[in-house]
C-alpha cells in the first residue's frame, strides 16, 4: 500500500432542514501526517450527528393543560343552573351556552373573566397584569380550543424538536404576552382569550429561523415560500369578525424576533471544523455569522424596549385606535354579510311577577321571558341572545 496517499476523509451532517429537504455533505480537506499509521486512518464516511434531536414533551403538555383548564372552566359556567336553555344538556354542569350567546360552542363572558380572560379595563384600572398571561390558557369554545390545539401540535412538536423545551417553552409564552399586549392596546371594550397569539408567534419564529440559518437550508426558495404562503392565509382568516386579529400580529411579531434570538443555527463550517481528525489541517470558522449576531442584537433591542413601551401605554389607557384611524381593518374587514360591531350588549329590564321583558339598549329590540328562578347570569344571557 502506497502509505503517501492521503486518505479521502468526508463528513456527512445530518441536517433536518427545511421541507423535505435531503442531507447535505460537506467534504472535508484533510493532510494525513506520515506518523500516522494507516491501521488510525478513520472510515471514509463519518456521521456527524450535531443537531440534537429532542423528544417533544412540553407541546403535549400544554395541550393536555389547555384542554383541562377548558373542562374546569365549563364546570365552573354550569350552564344548567346560570342559564335558561343549554347545549349538550346530557354533560350537564358541562353543558354549552346556546349559539346565540357563544357561537363557539363554549362559556359565558363573565366565566371567562372569572378565570382569568384579558379584560383591558381591570388591567388598566386594577394593574391586574397578570390576566395579559392567564387569558393565553383560555379559550372560548370547543371550536376554539380545537383549532388551536391543532396549530400547535403541528407546528409545536417539530420545533420542540429541534431546539429543545426550554427555547420553545419561552417562545411560546412571551409570544403569547407579546399577542395579547397588542390586543389589550387596541380592543378594549371586549375580553380576550385564546392560545392563538402563541401559536402565531411560533410559525414567526419558523420565518425568522429560516432568515438567519439561511446557509444551512437545502431548499431554500421552496421552504421561504411555503411558509409564507402559511402565514398570509392564516392572517386573512383574521379580518373575519370575532376573530382577534392583533393578538395574531402581536403573537407573529414577537416570535418573529425571538426566532432570531432563540433559534440562530452555528454554521457548517465551523461544525465540519469540530469533528475534523486531530491531524487534519482546517481553516478557523467562527460559529455563528457576522449577519446572525446582528440580526440577534437587533431583535432582542426591538423586542425588549417594544413590550416596555406597550405595556407602559396600556397602563396608563393608551388606545393606540385614536391614533390610527385605519388599524381597526387589520382586525376586522366589514362587508355586506357581517359587520365588525363587537360592543358589548345591554338591555333595559322590567319585572312583573315572574315575567321580565328585556329591551336592547342598541336596537330598541324587546322580548318577553318567564323566569322562576332569575339571576343576573340568566338576565345577561337572555340579553346576549335577544340583543345579537
Amino acid at each position: 500500500m502506497d502509505e503517501s496517499r492521503q486518505p479521502d476523509i468526508r463528513i456527512k451532517v445530518n441536517s433536518r432542514r427545511g421541507f423535505g429537504g435531503g442531507n447535505i455533505i460537506h467534504p472535508v480537506a484533510v493532510e494525513s501526517s506520515p506518523a500516522v499509521n494507516q491501521s488510525q486512518t478513520p472510515s471514509p464516511l463519518r456521521e456527524v450527528k450535531h443537531f440534537k434531536k429532542w423528544f417533544p414533551w412540553l407541546i403535549p403538555s400544554f395541550v393536555v393543560a389547555d384542554t383541562a383548564l377548558f373542562i374546569i372552566t365549563m364546570y365552573v359556567n354550569d350552564c344548567p343552573k346560570n342559564s335558561v336553555s343549554c347545549i349538550a344538556t346530557f354533560l350537564k354542569r358541562l353543558s354549552f351556552q346556546p349559539f346565540k350567546e357563544n357561537p363557539l360552542l363554549g362559556p359565558t363572558s363573565s366565566t371567562l373573566e372569572k378565570m382569568g380572560a384579558l379584560d383591558v379595563s381591570k388591567v388598566m384600572d386594577d394593574h391586574q397584569v397578570w390576566r395579559l398571561i392567564t387569558c393565553i390558557w383560555l379559550h372560548g369554545g370547543l371550536f376554539h380550543l380545537l383549532a388551536n390545539m391543532l396549530s400547535l401540535l403541528v407546528i409545536g412538536i417539530r420545533l420542540e424538536q429541534e431546539f429543545g423545551f426550554i427555547r420553545i417553552g419561552l417562545l411560546y409564552v412571551i409570544s403569547g404576552f407579546g399577542g395579547s399586549l397588542m390586543s389589550a392596546l387596541f380592543l378594549q371594550s371586549n375580553i380576550s382569550v385564546g392560545a392563538s397569539g402563541a401559536v402565531f408567534g411560533l410559525l414567526g419564529a419558523m420565518l425568522s429561523e429560516l432568515i438567519t440559518n439561511w446557509s444551512i437550508y437545502a431548499n431554500k426558495v421552496s421552504a421561504l415560500l411555503t411558509l409564507v404562503i402559511i402565514i398570509a392565509i392564516n392572517l386573512a382568516v383574521g379580518i373575519l369578525p370575532h376573530v382577534d386579529n392583533f393578538a395574531h400580529l402581536g403573537g407573529f411579531a414577537s416570535g418573529f424576533l425571538l426566532g432570531f434570538v432563540f433559534l440562530m443555527r452555528p454554521q457548517f463550517g465551523w461544525v465540519s471544523q469540530r469533528y475534523a481528525p486531530a491531524y487534519a489541517t482546517v481553516g478557523a470558522k467562527p460559529k455563528y455569522k457576522t449577519y446572525q449576531r446582528v440580526l440577534w442584537l437587533v431583535s432582542l433591542i426591538v423586542l425588549v424596549v417594544g413590550m416596555i413601551v406597550g405595556l407602559v401605554s396600556l397602563l396608563r389607557g393608551v388606545n393606540l385606535n385614536d391614533h390610527c384611524s385605519w388599524c381597526h381593518y387589520m382586525s376586522c374587514v366589514p362587508t355586506s354579510r357581517w359587520s365588525c360591531n363587537t360592543d358589548p350588549v345591554s338591555c333595559m329590564s322590567e319585572q312583573t311577577g315572574n315575567q321580565y321583558t328585556l329591551t336592547c339598549s342598541g336596537s330598541g329590540r324587546n322580548g318577553t321571558y318567564t323566569l322562576d328562578n332569575p339571576n343576573q347570569s340568566k338576565i345577561r344571557g337572555l340579553c346576549s341572545q335577544l340583543c345579537r
